[in-house]
């Protein structure tokens, strides 16, 4: 299968580099040349499990380079969806299809409108991904679950082949016939931890050490669940206590969202598509959510103060 990572950072290369070591024709795009370069002329440096070692990809900057692709994992940060998308159509064939395993809600939306639903998949990944510097990245795919499905629920012979590839490079993936309540129960997981950690700077373990957040926490997750519910969204995750136990499950004390890691590199977050999603779902469904409409206003305060800075550093 030629599959194409678009938005190949951490996460992506580590996906990437599974497939590619599986034997399939994989492409990894990347708006980092030096990213880029460093793949290309040494392949990917990997860390993981298993040890380290180099494997060898295809990385470009440009979709042109690459040509009609099988399937197109979109992994870019949330707010580059759109943008992402509208410069990749080289990459789109007849039959090409498109699954985004982004974290939060509302990217089906986006790429659906891009490219037409009836190309379009869903998932979420608990595989895990750090990019320790341009080529070289530290990947966590033992033992994390990956879920991916249609739109409509249904089970395809599309779905499944994509599942069987990805299974077949150690991904370990199950064809979910209800995809929204995935993406809702890796939400409350997000919704957990995201915000409050970027808002304080705190790691797990410092965040789990105080129980204030904690409660916090939990009241957001409660929110998120009643919106779905409300929504009828078939959840797992039904409990608070749940969410934000599994949020922790595996991880080490030293562990930094990737919301809290945005902030660190003067980056914006991912809000709009976590905390922002409930949001908009609860005014949607009419249900309050004044403690994660509070977490986006200070995150959103927190970008404010951190572009202001730049632009006084640039003035």
């Amino acid at each position: 299968m030629k599959i194409c990572i678009l938005g190949a950072g951490a996460l992506g290369c580590a996906i990437g580099a599974a497939l590619s070591e599986a034997g399939h024709d994989t492409w990894l795009i990347n708006r980092s040349r030096a990213h880029v370069d460093a793949m290309n002329a040494n392949g990917l440096q990997v860390h993981d499990e298993r040890g380290e070692r180099q494997v060898r990809v295809n990385a470009t900057i440009d979709a042109n380079d690459v040509g009609v692709a099988d399937l197109v994992v979109v992994l870019v940060k949330s707010f580059h969806t759109a943008e992402a998308i509208a410069g990749a159509t080289a990459l789109l064939g007849p039959r090409t299809l498109v699954l985004s395993l982004q974290n939060g809600l509302g990217h089906e939306d986006i790429l659906a409108e891009a490219v037409g639903r009836e190309r379009v998949l869903a998932g979420k990944t608990y595989v895990g991904g750090v990019l320790l510097a341009p080529g070289c990245v530290r990947a966590g795919v033992a033992g994390k679950h990956t879920y991916i499905g249609e739109l409509d629920g249904q089970s395809t012979p599309r779905v499944q082949a994509i599942a069987e590839a990805f299974n077949g490079a150690g991904l370990a993936t199950t064809v979910s016939d209800n995809i929204l309540g995935t993406m809702w129960d890796k939400l409350l997981v997000n919704v957990a931890t995201g915000a409050l950690s970027g808002i304080t700077m705190l790691n797990y373990g410092q965040l789990y050490a105080e129980p204030l957040l904690a409660h916090t926490a939990r009241a957001a997750v409660a929110e998120a669940i009643a919106v779905a519910e409300r929504a009828g969204v078939r959840l797992s995750l039904n409990s608070p206590d749940a969410a934000w136990q599994l949020a922790a499950e595996g991880l080490p004390a030293s562990f930094r969202t990737s919301m809290l890691q945005s902030l660190e590199k003067g980056s914006v977050t991912e809000i709009d598509f976590i905390n922002g999603a409930v949001v908009r779902w609860g005014e949607r469904h009419g249900i309050a959510t004044p403690v994660n409409a509070t977490l986006v206003a200070c995150i959103k305060g927190i970008e404010r103060a951190m572009a202001d800075h730049q632009k006084e550093g640039n003035s």
